[in-house]
């Protein structure tokens, strides 16, 4: 029998539902209908690298968004088409400053040298230009003035959403003030690692809502080729 995904990835929006395995019965014809995604080609799921199945529905991941790069083998579930079109589209505006940062990384300060890292270096040598306060905030230099310029700096922000992260929020820290500028508008994108969306939702209801990735169906080497995949936009000629 199919299980529900709520417990885990949540039904934040009508097309989290329909994505759902067992749920998406309910759902899926009518938003189909009204979807401006459909016009997106269709590929088959068996071109996965991974081979793993999406937690997003029973036809995994067998989509290509329009801003995937020619002969690219990265392929998404329609739940992550929709949610990171309107990033896609705020990159796009801001791609005419060269001398933005492509992310923003924000992350608890107990993985700065464990699953933040990792994800900064996967990033890098994607050619991803990060923003990552191990490296860019020097001796002697005000955190706080930094952040708020490698925000400001940044085309987009990730937040590693980690069991370390989920302790910190509720004291208000740096974390939670950067989280604060970055849900303003569509330009963050949480990468779940480690826990789940609903023990998220307790914590912060707010950053729950908004749908992200997750390496609990994919290895942070594959979460970070989309988030390459998504930020870097490519010349015209």
């Amino acid at each position: 029998m199919a299980r529900c995904t709520a417990p885990t990835y949540g039904h934040r929006t009508a097309s989290g539902a329909a994505a759902c395995p067992a749920c998406g019965s309910r759902y899926s014809s009518s938003y189909r209908s009204n979807s401006s995604y459909d016009s997106y080609p269709s590929y088959s799921s068996s071109g996965s690298s991974s081979g793993r199945q999406s937690s997003g529905g029973s036809s995994g991941r067998s989509r290509k968004p329009r801003w995937s790069r020619p002969g690219s083998s990265i392929l998404y579930t329609d739940a992550e088409v929709r949610s990171l079109t309107p990033i896609r589209e705020n990159v796009e505006k801001r791609s005419n400053q060269p001398d933005l940062r492509d992310i923003f990384l924000c992350h608890a300060w107990d993985d700065r040298q464990g699953a933040a890292k990792e994800l900064h270096d996967l990033l890098e040598s994607n050619g991803v230009r990060v923003w990552f306060s191990e490296k860019d905030v020097g001796l002697g230099v005000p955190l706080l003035r930094a952040i708020d310029k490698g925000l400001a700096n940044s085309k987009v922000g990730i937040v590693l959403v980690t069991p370390a992260l989920l302790r910190r929020l509720p004291n208000e820290g740096i974390a939670d003030k950067e989280l604060s500028a970055l849900l303003a508008g569509d330009r963050l994108i949480p990468v779940v690692h480690g826990t789940t969306y609903e023990a998220l939702r307790d914590v912060s209801p707010l950053l729950a809502s908004r749908s992200g990735l997750s390496t609990a169906e994919e290895t942070m080497k594959e979460v970070a080729a989309k988030l390459a995949e998504l930020v870097i936009v490519e010349p015209c000629y």
